[in-house]
């Protein structure tokens, strides 16, 4: 083949990869934004296909000018999960109300495809604060000597706290900015205060929380007692000293408050379940039950050998919980905790493990799974379990179970019903108890359930039990 041929093959090939290229393009055409949108601000994709860069300008959309925009660019054929932001994560977009939306989601086959899309708001520019009546800021700047700096502190107090006398329970969670108000939060609030509000509707007694922000460049260091050759840490104690020795004292001498370990809980997620895991092994004469969301055990090993080597000294709770679509290695890890706390002497009841298909790294999960998490750690301050004397005895297993529940006894179980409540006594179903003693369960959600059986109107049974995939 001479020369010129292999020009001309060379140059017909470059066209093909060219056309090709035109043709596998996507396009995005976003048809209306919100009208709270800075006049100025510019607007961009983000996702797994530039690696969640809320800013980079190759994936910035075009003004049409009249109050349209598009972007058009070649990702890889397969699921795209993305949002559009105005250039950072602080301005993503949100729903009508400001509040935190799950990732979208699209599946692009390849060649030239559009789709059409609105955005309905901006996380934090909705309907304002959603702080409920009884969540307040206690401090914009409470000092924290420890380490010399100061942070912001949110209070959550139950709606009966200023019509009676009562005392409460104390919950601890980390990163503040994220649990009570949408319109500081960084992705979404778990909605601490509408959750334990409904939850008091529906018989709960009621618990005083106390919100510390994190502190934004020093979260890391002061999330982990240990450091991170890449990441930090390493003022983990000093966060967890500020707690116990200054923010408690300050909160039990100012509210009503009931102060001893025994109804005193620390909660927080990702990293924030990595210093709750901590503080609830180092201080176990302080805390006698951690909520560990999405843990970051991955940031050191030395959280196990914390365990292994302080080992149990007094009955706690750990309720565990994470997502299968977190990291690969999250549920191994946690099971990992599970048997080391099991080996450092805690007992089989005073660990929970709950796992979900569907839970992701976010605070859409946690904000769902805290009405569980918080109603069984602080079950011994909601409801009293009735104690049911019966000679007859009604078998029941698997416990945890997953889709079904089987019913063992001597004589048939004719006409008994299974009625299943959660911890703060709120009915989830009543079923018939079929003639092989069976019940199918396939929709409830994981979590601790009070079983009860009844029959002819006599209570013949209350258990405990955890359904857990």
């Amino acid at each position: 083949m001479n020369r010129l041929s292999q020009f001309k093959l060379l140059g017909l090939f470059v066209l093909i990869l060219f056309a090709a290229q035109s043709w596998a393009q996507l396009t995005i055409n976003v048809t209306s934004i919100p009208a709270n949108t800075p006049q100025d601000d510019e607007i961009y994709i983000a996702g797994n296909f530039n690696g969640w860069n809320p800013g980079n300008a190759a994936y910035q959309l075009t003004d049409n000018g009249d109050g349209t925009w598009y972007i058009t660019f070649t990702p890889d054929a397969g699921t795209l999960q993305f949002k559009f932001t105005r250039g950072s994560w602080e301005t993503v977009e949100g729903n009508a109300q400001g509040q935190y939306i799950p990732n979208r989601t699209l599946s692009y086959g390849g060649g030239q495809q559009t789709e059409n899309v609105t955005i309905a708001g901006w996380e934090g520019n909705g309907g304002g604060s959603t702080l409920e009546e009884n969540a307040y800021i206690l401090s914009e700047d409470f000092e924290i000597p420890q380490l010399n700096r100061t942070r912001r502190i949110w209070l959550y107090l139950p709606p009966d706290y200023e019509t009676t006398e009562k005392t409460y329970p104390v919950l601890y969670m980390h990163d503040g900015q994220n649990l009570f108000d949408a319109t500081t939060s960084f992705a979404g609030e778990w909605e601490i205060d509408e959750s334990l509000n409904e939850l008091f509707g529906n018989g709960d007694e009621g618990v005083i929380v106390i919100g510390i922000d994190n502190g934004g460049i020093h979260r890391i260091d002061e999330y982990s007692p240990w450091v991170h050759p890449e990441y930090g840490g390493g003022e983990g104690d000093e966060y967890v000293d500020f707690i116990v020795e200054t923010l408690k004292p300050f909160v039990d001498a100012n509210f009503r408050t009931k102060p001893g370990r025994e109804f005193t809980g620390i909660m927080g997620s990702s990293m924030g379940g990595l210093i709750s895991m901590y503080a609830a092994i180092e201080h176990q004469d302080v805390f006698s039950k951690a909520g560990i969301f999405s843990p970051s055990f991955w940031f050191s090993n030395e959280v196990y050998t914390h365990v292994e080597n302080t080992g149990k000294q007094s009955d706690m709770k750990f309720y565990m919980l994470g997502g299968e679509q977190e990291s690969a290695s999250l549920i191994q890890q946690m099971q990992a905790m599970e048997t080391t706390l099991h080996d450092a002497g805690f007992a089989a009841e005073e660990v929970v493990l709950v796992t979900h298909a569907d839970g992701q790294h976010s605070e859409w999960y946690w904000r769902r799974e805290f009405p569980d998490a918080y109603s069984w750690l602080f079950s011994s301050e909601i409801n009293e379990i009735p104690f049911v004397s019966t000679k007859d005895v009604i078998q029941v297993s698997p416990n945890p179970f997953v889709d079904s529940l089987h019913f063992k006894r001597e004589e048939p179980l004719e006409r008994a019903i299974l009625n299943l409540y959660t911890l703060t006594g709120r009915k989830v179903l009543s079923r018939p108890i079929s003639a092989n003693g069976t019940v199918l369960l396939p929709e409830l959600k994981n979590g601790i359930y009070l079983l009860e059986v009844e029959k002819d109107g006599q209570v013949m049974l209350i258990r405990k039990l955890m359904r857990a995939d």
